[in-house]
């Protein structure tokens, strides 16, 4: 069996790692998109279904909190924070829990370094049947979302509770 301390350090690295290459995907598909797409704004993919659409977003999901970057990106790094203390505490990571933490770790870490270095966001995805522009960060957040639903639901362990013990019988 695997001591406790050893399969922590593992999950973490997995998590690290998988973040770090999903980081690099997201960053990268921005750079050519800021690149390629910038300039002519918008390309359609399929007809009458997906384009690619240059946006800059200085706000959060769907539009709010426009300008709010700052608020924005100290919440995401809080939350990084956190995601961090979880991953390293908790002890009954599954597959899902443990990409959940990479995926929501990659596509905030992403938005929050585009927040840092550019004061926005670069949505791209255009669903034409959905209103709004999103980036892969953005997917990646919306995965791990599913998955952690997917990890509470059928593979979240919950200690059994402890049954109030019965008082003891006075004795005459």
């Amino acid at each position: 069996m695997e001591k406790p301390k050893k399969k922590t350090l593992r999950n973490t690295l997995l998590v690290l790692i998988s973040g770090a290459v999903l980081l690099a995907a997201d960053q990268i598909s921005k750079y050519f998109i800021e690149l390629y797409l910038k300039p002519v704004g918008s390309v359609t993919v399929i007809p009458h279904f997906l384009e690619l659409s240059y946006l800059e977003n200085t706000g959060a999901a769907f539009g709010l909190l426009q300008g709010q970057t700052w608020l924005l990106a100290l919440v995401t790094a809080i939350a990084f924070a956190g995601i961090i203390v979880l991953v390293l505490r908790y002890q009954n990571h599954s597959f899902f829990s443990l990409a959940c933490a990479a995926l929501v770790l990659a596509g905030g870490l992403g938005n929050l370094l585009d927040r840092f270095l550019r004061g926005y966001v670069i949505d791209f995805f255009h669903v034409l049947f959905f209103g709004y522009i999103f980036n892969f960060a953005d997917c990646c957040i919306t995965v791990s979302a599913v998955l952690f639903l997917i990890h509470v639901f059928f593979f979240a362990k919950e200690k059994p509770k402890k049954e109030p013990e019965a008082p003891a019988e006075e004795q005459s």
